[in-house]
């Protein structure tokens, strides 16, 4: 956190600042030391230890001018607009660098002080006469209060403007040097991009090497955009207006959950800026501060549709700029109508397996649970699924086995904690995934504490870190039990938290036996060495995090890659403590929200197994229903259904499996194989192409409901625009059809949804609406009214019937395809920071889109090389055994020879058709990180 690292926090008292924050309270419990007793123009004001005047001052409602100082950054002192007098000092002192001593008694109200403070911003006036201010400038605020109108000096020659970058604008003729945005840049976003230059008049911000900013390294967080306190830095899209209102809401994005402001004027965002929640601290990353306009792409459905007559499901031919090629308009009465007597008809002929559906992990929490809740209710079975399958279901199934609970066991701000002394990030990319998580791992790493990245490709996170463990890929478990031999062989475990809070430990102990660092070194490509020497430091810490993503679960073995993180916590008691635990890393919004609501085929909400008896009572009193007692099918699963013909309508909501499914041919037919399938969403996606009826969703900053993030956070997102046009709340949508199929259901709202939640769900019983409205963050477990949530678990006992967790020994599992003199290469997908899923969203997304507009395949330097390049560059197809694709390739350093990368976010050059659909045998989740690939030069 923020005021972890650097303390001095200032709060700024500009109204409307960017970086305003809202009070945190502070209780008896955890006041700490007593106040600092002084006096600020004869009132008695009191000092916390450490904290500055001008922070104590803004504490107590008392404005002090200031430009250099800003909220999270360390005092810098150069602008010297806060200047006060302390009696007994000669000279005039900052207050933001000044802390009060006891008695101290300080003058803001004197001639001395304000014309001190009038000459600096008359000096300031000159220095950025003519230039363009932001609408609350805080230049303009202070030069107003004070009443400076003039002045009397000659202003310095300017750097000329930068309009190079899509996001950001850079005007250094108003640029008064109060290197905000470089503290911003070196010590919140840890990106090392933004530096001064020079001396004298010719003194400037610049940008790596003095590039232009598009040249540059910047990853357009927009930190520096944000604490920016003139216009030297702004939005590069954004109209100079004043927003109308501000509303507080989340991130729409990654599972990081992001506090944020919308600032609106009638119905549209005019820009985004961070608020201090609880897991960003007023951060964003470049997707919550720039990716909002897709809300209003002009390919927005409006109204719902209905496939004409004879036109076939496929995308040849699909233009979603023209929707009137395989699409009429219809009323939603119309449309629902259809919607609901086709799955009746198909469930009455062929029965409840006949149907299923797919939720959404960008949707609320209300929005999952009454879509699982229609599924099961209405259709009448379990085949109900969501993005969580191709996410993370393999970690969920070993922490379930393992552990008792799929939920991660520590929030990532405790990286931060004076506990946390080591930080092990394995087959995960946060700098791309989660990069507002990545700030804290990388200022952890600045302050001291021991990063140690774990992956196949040496990613961005590696310059920050203390060892690299650059592994082959498919060769995880092969590591991962090396380094519990080590931990086991060398004496390393923690003997009492093994005998009192585990069981099965010398089943893991026989199954590594054999796997020595020695031995598995030439397995994995890591020196044995190297393999002790991390072992020792993890399992010496006094605190160890292991935060992993799908580079761990999206393989075959994915369950057995969780299964030995969990061991490997287990044997050195890095677990249920502070600073310590397992965090898998969840990559959309609201994937632990819903898959906690119950989106998933074998479980109710909370995790209750459908084929307990005990557990389906409880649902069958609550939802006046009897259940079926048989667990679904997966994501997978029912595409495969569907092409046996067991599965014969669909109802998808916000998913788009024509474009995340793994072998997109397969899928792709699946769809086309429906006889009735329902999509709701924002736009026509790939998915749509496939619909006989398509209804029009409403997008996140349209809709009010709970979201949770990855630190089990349940959080309250507002609604800043009406939905356009006929599209209406997906809630409305849900209900709509389910009073159709016979259910009686009456929800006015979101709230109404989260109070039968709280009945459903013990994890949330004591978190109510008007709480989240108050604290915005609410951490579950919370069990009853008052209280406070448990951001650490696992602290006494785990989740599973004994109270004990479980080790599950693993043996080395290949994977499903090896590379071969036909195929020499290793695909790898992922993300990339810029787009994001399948790209629905971020590809309509003005700058996103303008920061990364095509398909880009990566290969090792000496690979790329190797293809021959010219002078424009390379274009590359990939082959593989299920299909190709053409790309352009850009060379790689983090990547090893014959590794390949690519997001599959591009329609144009969808990854997925190239993966291969073997799933994990627990998780059943599909091994999108390895499959033998092809290169060939393209043209």
């Amino acid at each position: 956190m923020r005021a972890a690292l650097l303390p001095g926090r200032v709060s700024r008292a500009v109204p409307g600042s960017a970086h305003a924050r809202r009070p945190r309270p502070v209780s008896a419990d955890d006041a700490g030391p007593a106040p600092i007793p002084f006096t600020l123009d004869g009132r008695a004001l009191d000092a916390r230890p450490g904290e500055t005047i001008l922070s104590a001052a803004a504490r107590h409602g008392i404005a002090i001018p200031h430009l250099c100082a800003a909220d999270g950054l360390a005092p810098a002192g150069n602008c010297r607009a806060c200047m006060v007098a302390i009696d007994g000092e000669r000279t005039l002192a900052p207050a933001c660098c000044r802390t009060p001593a006891d008695g101290m008694q300080v003058q803001l109200e004197t001639e001395r002080v304000r014309k001190a403070q009038r000459l600096v911003l008359e000096l300031l006036a000159a220095e950025t006469a003519g230039a363009v201010q932001k609408p609350d400038s805080e230049l303009t605020h202070w030069q107003q209060a004070l009443g400076v109108t003039s002045t009397r000096f000659a202003a310095r020659m300017q750097p000329p403007a930068d309009a190079s970058h899509p996001a950001i604008r850079v005007a250094l003729d108003a640029c008064i040097q109060c290197t905000r945005c470089l503290r911003a840049c070196r010590d919140v976003q840890v990106n090392d991009v933004i530096g001064i230059a020079a001396r004298g008049h010719d003194t400037r911000i610049v940008f790596d090497l003095d590039d232009p900013l598009a040249a540059s390294s910047c990853v357009a967080c927009g930190e520096c955009v944000q604490v920016c306190p003139t216009g030297a830095l702004l939005p590069a899209r954004e109209a100079v207006s004043v927003a109308e209102r501000v509303v507080p809401s989340v991130c729409p994005y990654c599972g990081v959950g992001c506090q944020l402001d919308y600032h609106v004027a009638g119905q549209r965002i005019l820009r985004v800026s961070g608020r201090d929640g609880p897991a960003n601290h007023g951060r964003l990353c470049v997707k919550g501060r720039f990716g909002f306009d897709y809300v209003s792409h002009p390919q927005r459905l409006t109204q719902p549709l209905i496939r004409r007559h004879g036109v076939p499901k496929s995308l040849e031919g699909f233009d979603p700029e023209r929707p009137e090629r395989c699409f009429r308009p219809a009323s939603w009465e119309e449309a629902l109508d259809y919607v609901a007597s086709r799955l009746l008809s198909l469930r009455d002929l062929h029965g409840s397996d006949a149907l299923a559906g797919f939720g959404s992990a960008k949707g609320s929490n209300e929005e999952a649970y009454l879509f699982q809740k229609l599924v099961r209710t209405g259709f009448g079975s379990n085949h109900v699924d969501h993005c969580t399958r191709l996410c993370h279901a393999s970690s969920v199934a070993a922490l379930l086995e393992g552990i008792g609970s799929g939920a991660v066991s520590n929030p990532v701000a405790d990286v931060m904690s004076a506990e946390a002394e080591v930080i092990v990030v394995i087959g995960a990319n946060p700098t791309v995934n989660h990069p507002v998580a990545a700030t804290f791992m990388k200022q952890a790493a600045k302050a001291g504490k021991t990063l140690i990245l774990i992956d196949p490709r040496r990613t961005e996170l590696a310059r920050h870190a203390r060892y690299v463990l650059q592994f082959w890929p498919d060769t995880d478990v092969a590591l991962l039990n090396a380094l519990l031999h080590t931990v086991i062989d060398e004496g390393l475990t923690d003997e009492a938290f093994i005998r009192e809070r585990t069981e099965d430990f010398e089943r893991l102990r026989e199954q590594v036996a054999g796997c020595s660092p020695e031995a598995m070194a030439p397995v994995c490509g890591v020196p044995a060495a190297l393999i002790r020497e991390v072992a020792r430091v993890y399992a010496r810490a006094r605190g160890a995090m292991i935060f992993w993503g799908m580079g761990i679960s999206q393989h075959v073995h994915g369950t057995d890659n969780a299964r030995c993180l969990i061991a490997l916590a287990l044997a050195t008691g890095q677990i249920g403590r502070p600073g310590t635990g397992l965090h898998p890393l969840r990559g959309q919004n609201n994937v632990q929200g819903a898959s906690d609501a119950g989106l998933i085929p074998m479980v109710f909400p909370d995790y209750r197994r459908v084929d307990d008896p005990e557990a389906r009572a409880r649902f069958e009193r609550l939802w006046g229903t009897a259940l079926d007692p048989v667990p679904g099918l997966t994501v997978v699963e029912i595409m495969h259904a569907i092409l046996e013909g067991r599965i014969r309508g669909m109802y998808i909501l916000g998913e788009n499996p024509a474009m995340s499914d793994p072998n997109l041919h397969h899928a792709r037919a699946a769809l086309a194989a429906l006889e009735h399938l329902v999509v709701q969403d924002l736009f026509l996606t790939e998915t749509a192409a496939f619909a006989d009826v398509v209804l029009p969703a409403s997008a996140f900053p349209e809709k009010t409901g709970t979201f949770t993030n990855t630190d089990r956070r349940v959080q309250l997102g507002r609604a800043a625009l009406d939905p356009p046009g006929e599209a209406r709340q997906d809630l409305w949508i849900i209900q709509q059809i389910a009073r159709r199929l016979g259910l009686d259901w009456d929800y006015p709202d979101a709230r109404t949804v989260f109070d039968e939640m709280r009945q459903a769900m013990d994890s949330i019983a004591g978190i109510t609406w008007e709480r989240l409205e108050a604290e915005h963050a609410v951490t579950y477990p919370c069990l009853h009214e008052g209280d406070p949530g448990e951001p650490v678990i696992f602290t006494d006992r785990f989740p599973r019937p004994s109270g004990r967790a479980r080790f599950v020994p693993t043996a080395l599992i290949p994977a499903a395809e090896r590379p071969d003199a036909d195929y020499p290469c290793v695909l790898i997908t992922g993300r990339q920071l810029e787009h994001w899923h399948t790209g629905s969203m971020t590809r309509r997304a003005g700058v996103l889109d303008a920061l990364e507009p095509e398909a880009i395949v990566t290969l090792h330097p000496e690979d790329y090389a190797a293809l021959n390049p010219g002078p424009d560059g390379l274009r590359v197809r990939l082959e593989t055994r299920r299909g190709q694709l053409s790309a352009r390739a850009r060379p790689d350093p983090a990547l090893m020879r014959g590794q390949v990368f690519m997001a599959f976010c591009y329609v144009e050059a969808a990854a997925n058709l190239l993966t291969v659909d073997a799933l994990d045998p627990y998780g059943k989740i599909p091994e999108f990180k390895y499959c033998a690939v092809r290169v060939v030069r393209a043209g």
